[in-house]
């Protein structure tokens, strides 16, 4: 296919992007969630790993699906950030790799447009998983100063409000990380990262898979409800992954790991893998489902492990420097107008 055909063939799929993208259904969403929450080793603040957060991150994780249909503007905005269109060659939309990809939503959108598409039809998943996980590592860091401030505040008032502060922080730290978790489950489907998002497509197709709408949502929805058990992708979850590379890359990493499930999917697809009872189907579920919750824990982790290296307050405090006790902080660290 030259590439002039293969432009037109990606601009023709993402004018026939779904207007509403779900990756997993409620089912899949609350496994990848639940057990990342559930697998987070004990380095991670207690808050986060108790059963109680565990079920609440579980249900968060599916959040930013329940609330589509809230109108045009708020899901125009969200709705790409659930998928990102990768060519058979791991290119964006065809122009430019994943590696290379701009960091920011307005250079990513701006590079797309100037070839002809935009992050609205493409989708914006990786800077999706970015935006959420800095969101979540400066929770954490404002968890850790407001737990020193509890303790160490030189007046009983300024440690009354560090605490109230901390108790604030972990609610919504635990929303924030329910709902951004959601993001890595998205990539972990190899459907939400492929321009071959539901059925084929208009390419190609010398092996002749199935170009039937529908069968995304069969996959992670009904098929997913009816033969995954949780237990069975709790089992299948790997060790902690180390990776010395900043956020972009892990989620690079991710998606592109998803992305070379693509071809193996349409393959099982064609074999009748996805009917139920089917093992092979069930185990390939099981991994992909396994792979989300993974690198949603690992991510929290790494989450949490920047989060000693950032600063909070304004002017900004090292966190560093509050746990070492160098600097003692006020209230007015965190609340000077």
């Amino acid at each position: 296919m030259t590439s002039g055909a293969r432009f037109w063939a990606i601009l023709l799929a993402a004018s026939l992007a779904p207007a509403t993208v779900f990756a997993w259904g409620a089912t899949g969403h609350e496994y990848v969630s639940g057990i990342a929450a559930e697998t987070l080793p004990d380095e991670v603040p207690a808050f986060v790993r108790t059963p109680a957060a565990i079920d609440t991150i579980a249900v968060f994780g599916r959040e930013l699906d329940r609330s589509k249909g809230a109108g045009m503007t708020h899901d125009s905005e969200r709705d790409p950030g659930h998928f990102v269109n990768l060519s058979d060659d791991g290119m964006v939309a065809g122009v430019f790799p994943l590696e290379t990809a701009p960091l920011t939503r307005e250079a990513y959108d701006t590079a797309l447009r100037a070839k002809g598409f935009t992050q609205y039809k493409v989708g914006y998943l990786p800077l999706a998983i970015v935006d959420g996980w800095q969101q979540l590592a400066k929770d954490f860091a404002y968890w850790r100063a407001a737990s020193i401030g509890a303790r160490n505040a030189a007046i009983a008032a300024d440690r009354a409000w560090f605490d109230q502060d901390r108790r604030r922080r972990e609610a919504l730290t635990l929303r924030d990380l329910g709902i951004w978790s959601h993001y890595p489950g998205d990539a972990s489907q190899p459907l939400h990262v492929s321009v071959h998002f539901d059925g084929w497509g208009p390419f190609p197709n010398p092996h002749g898979y199935t170009t039937r709408r529908g069968t995304h949502a069969h996959f992670e929805g009904a098929f997913v409800r009816a033969n995954v058990r949780r237990t069975a992708v709790l089992d299948a979850i790997p060790a902690y992954r180390a990776c010395i590379c900043t956020i972009q890359d892990r989620a690079r990493m991710v998606i592109l790991e998803s992305h070379r499930e693509v071809v193996p999917f349409y393959e099982l697809e064609k074999a009748g893998a996805f009917s139920d009872g089917n093992a092979t189907g069930i185990a390939f579920a099981i991994a992909r489902l396994a792979a989300g919750a993974a690198a949603a824990r690992d991510m929290i982790v790494d989450a949490w492990r920047a989060s000693e290296t950032m600063g909070v307050g304004y002017p900004m405090i090292s966190v560093r420097e509050i746990e070492g006790g160098k600097r003692i902080l006020t209230r007015d660290d965190f609340g000077r107008d």
